[in-house]
């Protein structure tokens, strides 16, 4: 699923594709669009902001992109087959003489004014990959609600921009807390860990073709994905629960061997795992 380091990955690679070089075609399958022509146009530069892409063009234009669960960019060149799905499910393209660069299932996409991209990602907190990163003002972010349950908390974009449902689950596992320990609980130390470590995490996969936590070959992650397989460190069976609001759970994975912290009652487990409700939206 897109995470920061694969929408990172997506920029690179429309970067490479599309930047300094003059658009020969542009198709905005959307409404709102449909009649825009960026044909004639330079791409200026392509860049990620936490889970966003902004592809600047000639002009002060943004086209501002978001994969969410299912949407992607592919490149291919002129005389390859197009196989990022149906044609139904093309959202965007952009090609010039060498390359084109198809988007599908993209549930946001929209131009912009680049003056304007703030009204797009203006709310983002702290980029774990962009120059912006700020980890005093990522912790200052995640405490600032210290009842709120430490996976919600990972998963809002307001605090800290980039991590998604995989490394939330991860990073609560090396923490050795339980997503629904209340963020104020997790002792001193290891929440001043937090935003060094999410931000090492995503650094040294950004440029992995398949996404580790472990180090290990062939066991890429600690929990995530793993119920009911035994835990890597204590082969206690990994649990699965869905954690949100109700209206955008996730599923979330834990050890509860190795991490403490409140976990959602038993009766409502199934299958290793649970189905909780909580109380906070998700903002990307």
């Amino acid at each position: 699923m897109p995470e920061g380091d694969t929408v990172w990955q997506s920029a690179r690679r429309l970067r490479s594709a599309l930047a300094d070089k003059v658009l020969t075609r542009s198709d905005l399958r959307v409404p709102k669009y449909a009649t825009a022509d960026l044909t004639g146009r330079r791409v200026l530069d392509v860049t990620s902001r936490g889970k966003h892409l902004l592809t600047r063009i000639e002009g002060g234009l943004t086209l501002h992109s978001h994969l969410r669960m299912d949407g992607s960019w592919k490149v291919y060149a002129d005389d390859q087959r197009w196989t990022g799905g149906p044609a139904h499910q093309i959202r965007a393209i952009l090609a010039n003489a060498d390359r084109t660069a198809v988007g599908y299932r993209l549930p946001v996409l929209e131009l912009l004014r680049t003056t304007d991209e703030h009204k797009a990602v203006g709310h983002l907190g702290p980029d774990l990959l962009g120059p912006d990163w700020n980890p005093e003002t990522a912790l200052a972010n995640l405490l600032q609600d210290p009842a709120r349950p430490l996976g919600e908390a990972l998963l809002d974009q307001r605090n800290l921009a980039g991590i998604g449902n995989v490394y939330k689950s991860e990073l609560c596992f090396l923490l050795g807390a339980t997503p629904w320990l209340p963020i104020g609980a997790l002792p001193a130390d290891r929440a001043a860990q937090l935003p060094p470590l999410a931000k090492k995490l995503l650094e040294v996969n950004r440029d992995r073709p398949v996404r580790s936590t472990t180090g290990r070959r062939g066991q890429d992650l600690f929990v995530y994905g793993r119920a009911p397989r035994p835990c890597l460190r204590c082969h206690t069976s990994i649990r699965v629960a869905d954690q949100g609001d109700g209206s955008r759970e996730r599923p979330t994975y834990w050890c509860p061997t190795c991490q403490t912290g409140p976990v959602p009652s038993p009766h409502r487990r199934t299958q290793g795992g649970t189905h909780p409700r909580t109380s906070r939206r998700t903002t990307n």
